[in-house]
């Protein structure tokens, strides 16, 4: 797994590898200072990672951090004031806002889900939907936005998914093998696609069912099937308008393939302001 230095390193050279070409035959040279501005309300995210990139690059940079990771910011405030030579900041600009953008969209998605459903049981799962090499970093951003992580890798947990019971033929000797040779400590979860299936499900001493992309109709059945026998976890189609419906149901669980997938970038710039000695 990459450690977050590495993340840093290979983006930089993504973005850098033969150099800053514009600032080199500009020729631009001195200290300077930049102040990192939001241009709309968010969740802040990444304003370490932010001030390591620059750090990477000359650690002579300051980057004055004026708010922390899970603080609620407003349009046009000041999040940050980063100082020193003008050419490494440049350099760095795009790769450390690339960060702080896209993890503060990711807090901010999460964040509006789980306020959403506030005074239910549920909680907000993320799944492994996520930017290849990104994860710790995606699933981080999650937990800053009031979240919770499911699997970080496939050894985390046994989850039975669809493709799963259609390459083995059959749920209960999937199911029999599963529960015989599972590691102790792991759990076991199994996808369902519809009542029939959670009704065999339902013979054997699983942890957790997954009704995945089931009508609330069929939801609140469900739950009445399942009787407190397992956890309920729900997965599909989930959007802030019906969110609430289904967690006032009852369930456990409600994971989002879209909060790392799918979450907007916020809108944040760093701006000259100032040469200084």
């Amino acid at each position: 797994m990459l450690e977050i230095e590495d993340i840093i390193k290979y983006a930089l050279l993504e973005d850098s590898f033969y150099g800053d070409l514009t600032t080199e035959i500009l020729n631009i040279n001195g200290n300077g200072e930049f102040l990192l501005i939001s241009k709309e309300t968010f969740v802040l995210c990444g304003i370490d990672i932010f001030e390591r990139v620059f750090k990477f690059l000359n650690n002579s940079i300051s980057v004055e951090k004026l708010y922390k990771d899970g603080d609620f910011i407003n349009e046009n405030q000041v999040i940050a004031i980063v100082k020193g030579s003008i050419k490494d900041i440049l350099r760095g600009e795009r790769v450390a806002l690339n960060f702080i953008q896209k993890l503060s969209g990711i807090a901010t998605t999460t964040y509006y889900f789980v306020k959403e459903i506030e005074g239910t049981n549920c909680k907000i799962l993320d799944t492994r939907k996520t930017t290849p090499l990104y994860r710790k970093l995606e699933k981080y951003a999650v937990r800053v936005g009031g979240g919770n992580n499911h699997r970080f890798s496939l050894f985390d947990g046994i989850l039975i998914k669809d493709n799963h019971i259609k390459a083995f033929g059959s749920i209960e000797k999937l199911l029999d093998i599963a529960i015989k040779n599972k590691p102790f400590g792991k759990q076991i979860e199994i996808e369902v696609s519809n009542l029939d299936e959670l009704k065999i499900v339902l013979n054997y001493p699983i942890d957790i069912v997954l009704l995945d992309n089931f009508e609330i109709e069929d939801i609140k059945k469900a739950i009445s099937l399942i009787n407190r026998k397992c956890k309920i976890e729900v997965s599909g189609g989930i959007k802030l308008e019906n969110i609430k419906e289904i967690a006032k149901l009852g369930v456990d669980y409600i994971s989002i393939g879209a909060l790392t997938h799918s979450s907007r970038w916020v809108d944040i710039s760093l701006e000259f302001q100032r040469l200084f000695i």
